[in-house]
């Protein structure tokens, strides 16, 4: 359409309009062109060139609130420039050519061909730096799926060929767990697993970080196990109990406790046999034997006890009523050791690695002593202060620090998920207000390093937030003569808001991606705004021509227990708009594949990013139009 004729369609309002737009777009198109030329001055690998210019374009951008500007623009005919990231010059200087053609103004381009990323260059180059990274897509599946390995898939070899067949394209192997010889097993038969199918298939290697968690917490030699009960107070189900052979040394089936006792004792038990005994608190008790197996009985209690070894079980036989036989409960009672929190109680954090404890109270019930625990990263003890939020469990318990020094943390428990909540060891805590100075290479991942680089395909950097850290990874890597890509998890608030530079310092690498860590994300930036920190990370890396792996609780359901919630095939399809989309293993993780695979490619014919695809709808197409 001529410029004459575009004129004539627009009153003088709308000239007037698009001049207004010419001011205020203009400054802003110079700062990014300024932008640019300052980031062809930063150091990438080739491969990133020019998504480093563009990135810069896009940050520029996004420093200015353009939501006034966007309807105007809309009305004018024009992009209102909310689908920019993959080439934000291209899109901008489009914009600014057309409102100057309609003001009669001549255009001056401020940045060559060669700097600027084109419309679909974009698109390309964020392809290109997915297949560099993940492998080719397999035809018709372009959002790779990655999967946590299970302890099994270092002996199974029959899983992970199952796991390759039915779509893995990455394997994950967490490295806060097992150790060398496990990973090579699940790397052997992964290796194995491609031959016999022909397939192709990555391996990221996660190494752990400073990932700080409660320490261990003194094990009392008391179980108190209660039944089910309803508001009332009412008994809805009793106590399982599993009375076990004391020389058993196999798994335990779940149960609300686990008893030992001798065998000979447990072979005379029947379902019918009642025991009675008097627990801690002296107070007369019964357990119901219900059940036979060959290492034990199950056994059910309608009222809560208290024992401890030593205390004797007396057996009435329905079958011999003059019999009574009397045994110990043994000294290896399985207890989790926990410390009980409520609301409005205090919670001190030890530098020290001394057993943590429960709280002391009075008869009244009021702590006179409260619960302790040590923390296993004590370099936070250096950092934090009072006012400041703490987080443990992924976000069941909250409190905010009341106190600080060299050796304690003094918090004040706030938050719980009901009246009281259990603070087990080796649990996360997040400290999200708090400026720490952690190193992501602690001294594990360093010893475990040489290993990860020979063998893993991707490398896995946990709770990274700085830049140098990243550099430090890439020096090691080149002076061991491997290059596998990086993968930066975004876990903490700290990393989000320094994500333009770790981005940056990730693109002296030739391949390199990001992970949404939504689990820890989420408790260090506030549920209420996961959403939008995940939508702002997909931007900025799709700016960056950055893949991104959606993971966290993906199918978690389904991969536990067979079946989707409705919310996760919701957040499932919204994987769709990442490059790769991470599992957690499970025992129907298979079917989660599946559940999957067919999720994104139904997904992937009516979205790209953030681009709607209008394909044909063929829900309504029976319907006659008007």
């Amino acid at each position: 359409m001529a410029t004459s004729e575009l004129h004539s369609r627009h009153t003088e309002s709308d000239l007037k309009e698009v001049r207004e737009l010419i001011t205020t777009l203009g400054s802003i198109y110079d700062a990014m062109v300024r932008g640019g030329d300052h980031a062809v001055k930063v150091a990438a690998h080739q491969a990133w060139e020019k998504s480093v210019v563009n990135l810069r374009h896009y940050l520029e951008l996004r420093r200015h609130d353009l939501r006034s500007c966007q309807p105007k623009l809309a009305h004018l005919g024009l992009s209102s420039l909310g689908r920019s990231e993959g080439h934000v010059i291209a899109t901008f200087s489009a914009v600014m050519r057309t409102l100057h053609q309609l003001a009669h103004r001549e255009f001056q381009e401020r940045m060559s061909g060669s700097q600027m990323v084109r419309f679909g260059d974009g698109a390309s180059l964020l392809e290109s730096h997915t297949d560099a990274l993940f492998g080719p897509s397999r035809p018709g599946h372009p959002v790779r799926i990655m999967v946590t390995m299970p302890e099994d898939a270092a002996t199974d070899a029959k899983l992970v060929r199952s796991l390759v067949e039915a779509g893995m394209d990455c394997m994950r192997i967490n490295c806060a767990h097992d150790d060398a010889a496990s990973w090579k097993g699940m790397i052997d038969n992964l290796r194995a697993a491609e031959r016999e199918t022909g397939r192709t298939c990555k391996i990221l290697m996660d190494l752990a970080g400073p990932k700080l968690r409660t320490g261990s917490i003194h094990a009392l030699p008391v179980v108190k196990c209660r039944p089910k009960r309803d508001e009332l107070g009412r008994v809805i189900s009793p106590s399982r109990v599993w009375l076990f052979k004391s020389d058993y040394t196999g798994s335990l089936p779940d149960a609300d406790a686990h008893l030992p006792l001798p065998a000979a004792f447990i072979e005379k038990l029947k379902p019918g046999d009642v025991l009675w005994f008097s627990d801690c608190r002296g107070a007369r008790r019964s357990l119901n034997v219900v059940g036979i197996a060959t290492s034990g009985r199950w056994a059910e209690a309608t009222r809560t006890f208290y024992v401890r070894p030593g205390l004797k079980l007396h057996l009435s036989s329905t079958t011999h009523v003059l019999d009574t036989l009397t045994a110990e409960i043994g000294a290896a009672i399985p207890f989790e050791p926990f410390l009980t929190l409520r609301a409005g109680d205090p919670l001190v954090l030890m530098r020290s690695q001394d057993p943590g404890k429960p709280a002391e109270l009075d008869a009244g019930g009021r702590v006179i002593q409260p619960a302790r625990v040590p923390c296993t990263l004590p370099e936070v003890f250096d950092s934090v202060k009072p006012g400041e939020a703490i987080w443990f469990d992924d976000g069941k318990i909250g409190g905010v620090i009341t106190e600080a020094n060299a050796d304690e943390l003094r918090v004040k428990i706030q938050v719980l998920s009901g009246a009281t909540a259990k603070l087990y060891s080796d649990k996360g805590i997040n400290l999200p207000d708090s400026r720490l100075s952690l190193h992501a290479l602690t001294e594990s991942e360093l010893a475990h390093l040489p290993f990860v680089a020979e063998h893993a395909d991707l490398i896995g950097m946990s709770f990274i937030e700085r830049a140098e850290d990243i550099l430090d990874l890439q020096h090691r890597l080149h002076e061991m003569g491997h290059q596998p890509g990086i993968i930066l998890k975004i876990e903490t608030r700290r990393a989000f808001e320094a994500l333009p530079e770790l981005l940056q310092a990730a693109m002296h690498s030739s391949t390199a991606g990001v992970m949404i860590a939504r689990g820890d994300l989420a408790v260090e930036c506030g549920f209420e705004r996961l959403a939008e920190v995940q939508e702002e990370i997909l931007w900025i890396c799709e700016a960056a021509h950055m893949p991104v792996v959606w993971a966290t609780q993906v199918l978690e359901s389904m991969a536990k227990s067979g079946r989707p919630s409705r919310s996760e095939v919701t957040d499932a399809a919204m994987g769709e708009r990442a490059e790769c989309v991470m599992l957690n293993k499970g025992p129907h993780i298979l079917a989660a594949i599946r559940t999957l695979d067919e999720i994104l490619q139904r997904m992937q014919s009516h979205q790209r990013k953030k681009s709607a695809l209008l394909r044909e709808l063929k829900s309504w197409g029976h319907l006659a139009v008007p």
